[in-house]
């Protein structure tokens, strides 16, 4: 008996220094070229300079920039919608760029596109972040008002538009989610989508949300709409992200650990990772995809893929799951660690 106990006791303590050595220090992590929580951007989920370049124009009053860099992404709408995202943020800020690009050109489709998603945008912020029934009649009212007079401009932001461009529907979605579209009104914005760009990540992360139980839909709806895409559309578009997505939001907070290293999920990742290797290197949503793929790799302890995973990210970490932490680079460090220290724990 006692020599039972003597056992497990060097047992622990030999597995308790194997971890406490295998841990990495900052020193160790800054050698590496890993970057301590101070120099995680949590604005940009990777190094779009394009973008940040056009933000800090934007910032001095220069419109410029910003309707040369839609008019340069041609017909790549994944990045036109990406793009025409973060300068409708910044004008939801401070839109005095935004009408001195109007007076100057307007007819122009990229700033009633600007114009139309900015202020839904606002409608956004003046509602909050609240559940219905901790917001204001005020609130409501003002959310409403906007998104009423958001509808108006996305209908001349369509007429201005090139036929084949399905930016302005894309960016409408959300208008529907808010103004609680029908089933029929949503599948008919879809078609108008799906007939100029079958396979837009970006629309259909957006469209997800419409219909997840907490909006317009349903689990079976939703879930639906994820495997539908995930299963029809070509590699390398990342709709095997949709199931992970839906995944997250609904089943993470709870999940046991258990949970993580079921069949199902461990299949949806291993989809998903073989969709982000046929990915093309600049698609706008690719380093998202990498993020919940680094997030969920280390809850399932699958740690040297995660690392492969947080080695492309590091510096820049604006996107789920660490934008939902309250001290997002905190976050995001603690399980980048982990993985690094797990990878190094089973190589031994």
């Amino acid at each position: 008996m006692l020599l039972s106990i003597i056992v497990i006791a060097v047992s622990v303590f030999l597995w308790f220094r194997r971890k406490r050595r295998a841990a990495p220090s900052a020193a160790q992590l800054a050698a590496e070229g890993w970057l301590p929580p101070e120099q995680q951007n949590t604005d940009r989920s990777f190094a779009d300079h394009e973008a940040i370049a056009v933000v800090a124009a934007l910032e001095r009053g220069d419109w410029q920039p910003a309707a040369q860099a839609l008019e340069a992404t041609g017909t790549d709408w994944d990045r036109r919608s990406a793009l025409a995202g973060i300068i409708a943020h910044e004008a939801a800020k401070d839109d005095a760029w935004l009408r001195a690009w109007e007076a100057a050109r307007p007819d122009d489709p990229a700033a009633a596109l600007v114009k139309a998603k900015a202020k839904v945008t606002v409608a956004g912020q003046i509602r909050g972040t609240a559940w219905a029934k901790d917001t204001t009649a005020e609130q409501f009212a003002g959310f409403h008002r906007m998104l009423e007079e958001a509808r108006e401009d996305f209908t001349r932001a369509v007429a201005l538009a090139a036929p084949e461009d399905p930016t302005p529907y894309i960016a409408q979605i959300p208008l529907y989610t808010g103004t609680g579209a029908s089933h029929e009104q949503m599948r008919e914005l879809w078609a108008e989508i799906t007939s100029r760009a079958p396979y837009h990540f970006g629309a259909h992360s957006s469209a997800l949300w419409y219909w997840f139980p907490r909006w317009h839909g349903s689990e079976e709806l939703a879930l639906q709409f994820a495997w539908t895409a995930a299963r029809t559309a070509p590699p390398g578009n990342l709709m095997t992200m949709l199931p992970l997505h839906y995944w997250y939001h609904h089943l993470d907070d709870d999940a046991p650990a258990v949970a993580y290293r079921s069949v199902d999920l461990t299949n949806m990742v291993n989809a998903a990772l073989l969709d982000v290797a046929a990915c093309r290197p600049d698609h706008p949503w690719l380093a998202d995809a990498r993020h919940l793929l680094a997030y969920l790799l280390t809850k399932q302890e699958r740690y040297a893929e995660a690392v492969e995973q947080f080695r492309l990210l590091d510096g820049w970490i604006g996107a789920t799951p660490w934008t939902h932490y309250t001290k997002p680079a905190p976050a995001y460090c603690a399980y980048r660690n982990e993985a690094i220290r797990g990878a190094r724990q089973v190589s031994r």
